[in-house]
């Protein structure tokens, strides 16, 4: 791609952004209608075999390894933004959110180690404890996911809950009740509350604790507000922000290293998105956490709004994914890219 079309696409997206980046909330659900029952739907994938504009060639991003992507589309009326996905111990079976209160899962088609489809995809909304959708009960922009071996954990940004779903039970019918969260939840911004969750695994020192961070709820000193909910240590901490960005999701790529996803947008200078590795022993109730840029990338790859990061393991690697939010916008773009964790 040359200079001056990067720029035009840089263009197109600050544009898409400007009239779909509110769309998170605002399709009114109109009376309640029984929910619909989980549908197969079609995915189409476009490979996506280079990741810089600039330099196809390159695969070496900060301490990341291109491995390939996709750019996914599909006919089915609900399909698109993708704000959270989680992925199977083996590499292929996810599970995924939209901010629309949807779910989405299927397997990912591998070429060699390269992502080349989705199968067996399906989408269902999500249902709330009385069997009602949460789109129903207005409980929108599902922002956030994690799983607890069959238990899954929803956040939902604009009315600042988490909700449980049996998922290994019941499936895509899975009725989400929310869990107790801490009353300073109340105080987080409409559009700025939770946007990412971890689950930290049993036998260490956060065991059993979930890592929820905001977006843009952010301390008296401007850093970003986070909480461990439940686990041997519950309470507040928070995470250093820098340079601007705000939260978008996060993951453990191992027991001890969290990642988390950090989305900057202006409307001059475009979008960037970037990862930071959080020592896991550093959280604790009260701590200010730090930790190390391993990946950058600006308008000049192949980005667009990533809002999901997940981590899996594979031949000894630790491979994340990367998914965008489209905002169910026709400019914009479902990406699914994957990468290699570099060990240092």
């Amino acid at each position: 791609m040359t200079t001056r079309s990067i720029g035009c696409a840089a263009i197109g997206l600050v544009a898409a952004l400007a009239v779909a980046w509110p769309l998170h909330a605002e399709r009114a659900p109109g009376k309640a209608r029984p929910p619909a029952a989980p549908a197969a739907i079609e995915i189409q994938a476009r490979p996506i075999t280079s990741f810089d504009h600039r330099d196809p060639d390159r695969r070496r991003f900060g301490l990341l390894d291109f491995r390939g992507g996709i750019v996914l589309t599909s006919p089915f009326r609900e399909f698109g933004g993708i704000s959270a996905i989680n992925i199977a111990a083996d590499g292929s079976n996810f599970i995924a959110v939209t901010d629309r209160s949807w779910w989405l899962r299927g397997r990912i088609t591998y070429d060699g180690g390269r992502p080349s489809g989705i199968v067996g995809a399906e989408m269902a909304p999500m249902l709330g404890p009385d069997g009602r959708t949460l789109a129903a009960r207005r409980w929108y922009d599902t922002e956030a996911l994690t799983r607890d071996g069959d238990t899954l954990y929803v956040g939902i940004e604009r009315v600042h809950r988490i909700v449980r779903f049996d998922f290994g039970r019941d499936g895509l019918r899975a009725r989400g009740r929310p869990i107790d969260v801490p009353a300073a939840f109340r105080s987080l911004p409409s559009n700025g509350g939770i946007e990412a969750l971890a689950f930290v695994p049993k036998g260490g020192p956060l065991g059993g604790a979930l890592i929820a961070i905001a977006e843009r709820g952010r301390t008296e000193a401007g850093d970003h507000r986070a909480f461990l909910i439940g686990g041997p240590r519950p309470g507040a901490f928070a995470i250093k922000r820098r340079d601007a960005f705000d939260v978008s999701d996060a993951t453990l790529s191992s027991a001890s290293d969290l990642l988390v996803l950090e989305r900057k947008f202006g409307w001059t200078t475009g979008l960037y998105i970037r990862i930071r590795r959080i020592a896991v022993a550093d959280i604790r109730p009260g701590a200010l956490v730090d930790g190390r840029v391993l990946f950058e990338a600006d308008l000049g790859q192949q980005i667009d709004n990533l809002e999901g990061i997940a981590a899996h393991r594979s031949g000894g690697e630790t491979v994340l994914t990367l998914i965008s939010d489209d905002n169910f916008s026709s400019i914009q773009r479902t990406l699914l890219l994957q990468f290699t964790l570099v060990v240092p």
